[in-house]
């Protein structure tokens, strides 16, 4: 018998659900900044994602994100209820979550999709076109 799981995939009943990085990321998308209308994924806020071996059986997941500011009030927040919703994925014993500020996070780092809901241009963050390849169109 399967039921179905919090993201929408049939999963086998009685503990044999089975991890899956895409999860994994799924989770990830749900966590929002509370002061940004938009998920830490498509804010750029995650640096590197890491599924390796938990001591014993199982999975650990390693997370090295970021924040819009060094001084951002909500690391812990943000922080705790990333490793609260890996912590409850299958097979998944371990989540270690690291807040670091290198490289800085920019606004260039969001994904265009979170470019647009906040109402940034799409060009935002990309490099500035030489002056050999700008001309004015009249």
């Amino acid at each position: 018998m399967a039921v179905e799981s919090k993201t929408g995939a049939e999963e086998p009943q009685s503990g044999g659900a089975a991890f899956h990085e895409e999860t994994m990321w799924r989770e990830l998308k749900t966590v929002r900044d509370p002061e940004i209308p938009v998920n830490i994924v498509d804010l750029g806020l995650i640096y590197s994602a890491a599924v390796v071996p938990a001591e014993g059986d199982g999975k650990r997941i390693e997370i090295q994100m970021t924040l819009t500011a060094p001084g951002c009030g909500m690391s812990e927040v943000l922080k705790r209820e990333v490793e609260t919703k890996l912590a409850r994925l299958p097979e998944v014993r371990e989540v270690k979550v690291e807040v670091v500020f290198d490289p800085p996070w920019n606004p260039g780092m969001m994904s265009e999709g979170a470019k647009l809901a906040l109402g940034f241009d799409s060009g935002l963050g990309a490099p500035a076109p030489s002056t050999s390849a700008f001309r004015i169109v009249r």
